[in-house]
């Protein structure tokens, strides 16, 4: 952020003390914080996890929140029922259906990610099905 500061200043050394100075400050800060802010919250939703567990007498999932808070999902795999949604908003959706509870997995990965994770949830499933 030291170089960014720096190379965002260069332009500005020109104009140093004048009124045009004073004018573009705000901007050069507002980028500079924009910037900031990106890379804060990028690193913060980089610490989202869910962690799905399936064996013959259960199912798991838990997710792991960027605020620290963990949220777990438990069903039987006879009651566990994967969906995947055609939306538009957001392409190959994925829920896991147990009990009375939908939940919602693998938003944040790309849709190839997200029908590669089906197939191997589904090949789980049958496997724990089987033993």
């Amino acid at each position: 952020m030291g170089i960014t500061a720096f190379m965002l200043s260069v332009p500005m050394w020109g104009i140093a003390g004048t009124p045009v100075f004073w004018g573009l400050l705000p901007f050069l800060a507002l980028a500079f914080w924009g910037l900031w802010f990106a890379i804060r919250s990028n690193g913060r939703n980089l610490s989202l996890t869910e962690t799905l567990w399936i064996w013959r007498d259960e199912v798991r999932v838990e997710r792991c929140e960027p605020d620290g808070r963990r949220l777990r999902w438990q069903a039987d795999p006879m009651r566990v029922r994967l969906k995947v949604h055609k939306d538009a908003r957001l392409e190959d959706y994925l829920t896991l259906t147990g009990g009375s509870r939908e939940i919602e997995l693998g938003a944040f990965l790309a849709p190839e990610e997200r029908v590669a994770l089906a197939e191997e949830i589904e090949r789980g499933l049958t496997r724990a099905l089987r033993s």
